[in-house]
């Protein structure tokens, strides 16, 4: 089978000066291969220039939003991949420059549903504004993966949720749509099946204000946000966790469905 699109693995709709982006990968659950980055930021682009567009939302089709990383491309290279790439992405596919390299600094809006792991908790995080579907189930899979979660804690924390997301990152635990909302980490549970109506009038309330004062609020906030994670990125890169043992059993258990060995802290 060809591989998809760009615009078919990202829709793309405008509706009322509101885009809603849907991850289209449905049948590996939205997992984030390169192609898929590289779409969604081809897409935050195209909203970016989008004269019409004022507010953007990103969901997933199917059963989740995402389930992260597509460990079967990105966490199984060969070593010498790892050391090229600096890491398990693809070149030009890093999930953290999505958000944080826009131009014209519109606001965006995640709208969960059914799980987000590892990688798409990041980018949901990075959003400006939450609205989850009631029960979804969250995890930062990089924590018993060996990867580290360094940068999970860091927007745990400029969330406001810093003991919350230390708990998160420390135990790799499935945490809920509605324990994030107690913790203040997003900002609303929508009912099941009304996340996207949710999400559109919180965008509607958004896009009701002048472009460029909201525009100077995200631009504020990312700018501090983009600064955290690349002082986070400092401290954690040095120890390539991506070359240990610890995650290279990780990934070949997760892609043979078993449990791991026991890890050894190298």
């Amino acid at each position: 089978m060809a591989d998809k699109t760009e615009s078919e693995l990202v829709d793309y709709a405008l509706k009322d000066h509101i885009v809603t982006l849907t991850l289209k990968r449905p049948e590996k659950l939205n997992a984030f291969s390169d192609e898929l980055v590289m779409a969604l930021g081809a897409a935050l682009r195209r909203f970016d220039a989008d004269g019409e567009a004022l507010v953007a939302i990103i969901q997933g089709s199917g059963r989740a939003f995402s389930s992260g990383a597509d460990v079967h491309q990105r966490q199984l290279r060969s070593r010498a991949e790892f050391e090229r790439l600096g890491g398990p992405q693809g070149f030009g596919a890093n999930s953290g420059d999505l958000l944080t390299h826009s131009v014209n600094w519109k606001p965006v809006i995640a709208a969960p549903h059914g799980y987000v792991m590892g990688l798409a908790v990041g980018i949901v995080l990075e959003c400006d504004l939450i609205v989850a579907e009631a029960g979804t189930q969250f995890q930062i899979t990089e924590t018993p993966r060996g990867l580290g979660a360094a940068k999970y804690w860091g927007l745990f924390d400029f969330r406001g949720a810093g003991a919350f997301g230390t708990e998160m990152a420390l135990t790799g635990r499935f945490f809920t749509a509605e324990e994030a909302l107690a913790a203040g980490v997003i900002n609303r549970v929508a009912p099941k099946g009304k996340t996207l109506d949710t999400a559109r009038e919180l965008a509607e309330a958004v896009a009701a204000n002048p472009p460029l004062s909201v525009r100077a609020t995200v631009r504020a906030r990312r700018w501090y946000m983009d600064r955290l994670g690349r002082e986070l990125t400092m401290q954690s890169a040095p120890l390539k966790l991506y070359l240990s043992e610890d995650f290279q059993e990780a990934a070949r258990a997760f892609a043979e469905k078993r449990k791991p060995a026991r890890f050894k802290g190298r």
